[in-house]
């Protein structure tokens, strides 16, 4: 649809083991966003739990539910309410054994059951310590894709997508005027003092690198707090390592920012502190810096056949 502005609301927030207070939190600070006139709405990456996949633990795929759902069910009530779009991040259930970490798009303009105008599963898929995502996730099989919504034609990849500029140039070409990135992201405590600030740094550089090679804004939306997986899911407590110490779980490094599509910082969060973090974008801006910086007129495509190979031995 097209729009000339929106605002936009990045939802920082902490999450605890009970994955029915995470829902209700993120509830309230969706309302409280909307109310501060926010448009478009993204929460974090797999909000209704405290981050999982720091183990592999059978017991654990019983948090994903079907989309629609319990939670696209809660959420599309405020949808419509407030007149807004969401992006909402899920542990999706689609069959029995088949579980893919999913966002939903929800438009209040959209007259579908749950006010759902698509879904984007995550494509890249990471395997790494206090990341084991392939044990749950399978990978996306839905593409690359642009959603029209109410407020502007927008694009969300997740997480582990951010690193590749595939992800995010398919994206643009789609149509979306802003990617916006659900992530659940933080520092190993024992190596926050060495690595920390070039981790975050690195993670910023890409992003805002995805905002000016395409001309579009970019939106990415983090967690806070120190989180070791704990679960308390439907009245049960699904136990986990009990090795609670400042020197295990994970501590996410929040951060979340806004950038336009010169890659400039128009605001970003704290690495602590919870933060509904909001910008009003024009997006005529898009059309001005891709008319200085023509970089899709000049694209070759007539020569980028190996970007489908693995690697060019």
């Amino acid at each position: 649809m097209s729009v000339s502005s929106t605002r936009i609301a990045l939802i920082q927030m902490s999450c605890v083991a009970s994955t029915a207070q995470n829902l209700d939190h993120a509830a309230d600070l969706v309302r409280d966003a909307a109310r501060d006139g926010g448009q478009i709405i993204c929460l974090p990456e797999l909000f209704r739990a405290q981050y999982f996949c720091q183990r592999e633990d059978h017991a654990l795929f019983s948090l994903a539910e079907p989309i629609p759902g319990p939670s696209t069910e809660r959420l599309a009530a405020i949808v419509r309410e407030e007149k807004i779009t969401l992006v909402a991040s899920l542990f999706e259930r689609r069959a029995p054994g088949l579980y893919h970490n999913t966002v939903a798009v929800m438009d209040h303009a959209n007259g579908e059951e749950d006010n759902i105008c698509g879904l984007y599963r995550k494509m890249h898929i990471p395997d790494d310590p206090l990341y084991y995502e392939k044990f749950y996730f399978t990978p996306g099989d839905l593409g690359f894709k642009s959603f029209s919504t109410s407020h502007g034609d927008i694009g969300a990849l997740v997480c582990w997508d951010q690193w590749y500029p595939e992800a995010a140039r398919i994206t643009a070409l789609c149509g979306a005027q802003i990617l916006f990135f659900p992530t659940a992201i933080g520092w190993h405590p024992n190596e926050k003092a060495e690595f920390g600030d070039a981790q975050y740094s690195a993670w910023q550089t890409v992003q805002r690198a995805h905002a000016i090679s395409n001309g579009v804004f970019v939106a990415s939306v983090n967690r806070v707090g120190h989180e070791h997986g704990d679960v308390v899911h439907d009245g049960v407590t699904i136990e986990g390592p009990r090795d609670h110490t400042a020197h295990s779980g994970l501590e996410f490094w929040g951060g979340s920012f806004i950038a336009d599509p010169f890659g400039r910082v128009l605001a970003q969060a704290s690495h602590d502190q919870e933060a509904i973090l909001t910008a009003n974008l024009d997006l005529s801006l898009i059309e001005t810096t891709r008319q200085h910086w023509p970089f899709l007129r000049d694209r070759r495509i007539d020569a980028y056949s190996g970007i489908t190979s693995r690697f060019i031995d």
